[in-house]
């Protein structure tokens, strides 16, 4: 009785050194990614003169700029900052939407259909996941100019695509998970498939359409790369290309501006996420139900 006492205590003994272990490993994992958005804070502070030469001190004394940096970021040469962020909100609201609507309905149809047809289409667009960009950019580039996409308003349609593969494998998996029942029970009841959707499977999507919602949001506001070869940057910036353009004479870099408007940039992203992560953690585990 007494040594099988001593090996359940040396267990438990054992299972918390682990656990402390593991505790400590991910604090300096954790420490290690905070560093960065730190430094970001600090230097947006400083004065531009200190922040190449001082960058992990404390803006104090005459390093301290104020608000100063966040001020002349927004004011910097003759592109409004006001126009990115409504550029940089109005695209990513946008873009959200429509991959949410148009491949919600597609998985859907694909969950349900589950023809060939279907499921190449399916996999064509999981295997867009793995595709990296710039083996598509400079043709994407093209196309859009020839179709004219190249503006705020109708880029959304380009974030679609490339926003459909990862939306479309998360609600595939969801749909999978709903009994049909439901829906043949709707259907008897007289709707019809855009009925059935909207009034019957979207409302029981919410917590896929969240999470993916929330991913997609992050990627769209911060992107630089597809707005920068897409959009005319001298009548359009987005925040990320307005940031890139803090440019002086013979190419000076305002560093102290620089940080201050990252740091603008990335506040309405951290907030979010704080506040909706726990619906990621609950919509890609719904939907891997049965994906």
């Amino acid at each position: 009785m007494s040594q099988t006492k001593n090996k359940r205590l040396e267990s438990l003994q054992a299972e918390k050194r682990r656990k402390t272990v593991l505790s400590v490993v991910l604090a300096v994992i954790c420490i290690i990614y905070v560093l960065p958005v730190l430094s970001v804070v600090i230097n947006s502070f400083k004065q531009n003169t200190f922040v190449k030469t001082d960058t992990f001190a404390l803006p104090t004394g005459e390093m301290w700029a104020g608000f100063d940096n966040f001020i002349k970021g927004m004011i910097f040469g003759n592109y409004p900052f006001l126009n990115s962020v409504l550029y940089s909100l109005f695209i990513t609201i946008v873009s959200t939407a429509l991959i949410l609507l148009f491949t919600s309905m597609a998985a859907w149809y694909i969950a349900r259909v589950n023809s060939v047809v279907c499921k190449i289409f399916y996999f064509l667009c999981v295997f867009s996941m793995v595709v990296p960009f710039q083996m598509v950019m400079y043709p994407l580039s093209k196309t859009a100019d020839s179709l004219h996409l190249n503006t705020p308003w109708t880029i959304p349609i380009v974030y679609l695509g490339f926003g459909a593969g990862l939306a479309i494998f998360m609600f595939v998996g969801f749909v999978k998970s709903i009994p049909i029942e439901i829906e043949e029970a709707a259907s008897i009841d007289g709707c019809g498939p855009l009925r059935t959707y909207f009034k019957v499977v979207f409302p029981m999507l919410r917590p896929t359409m969240i999470s993916v919602g929330i991913l997609e949001i992050m990627w769209v506001w911060n992107d630089y790369l597809l707005p920068y070869l897409v959009l005319d940057i001298n009548e359009y910036r987005t925040i990320p290309i307005h940031i890139q353009y803090l440019k002086g004479s013979y190419g000076t870099v305002d560093l102290g501006a620089t940080m201050a408007l990252i740091l603008l940039s990335i506040i309405p992203v951290i907030v979010f996420y704080l506040i909706c992560q726990k619906y990621i953690i609950k919509g890609v585990a719904a939907g891997a139900v049965k994906g």
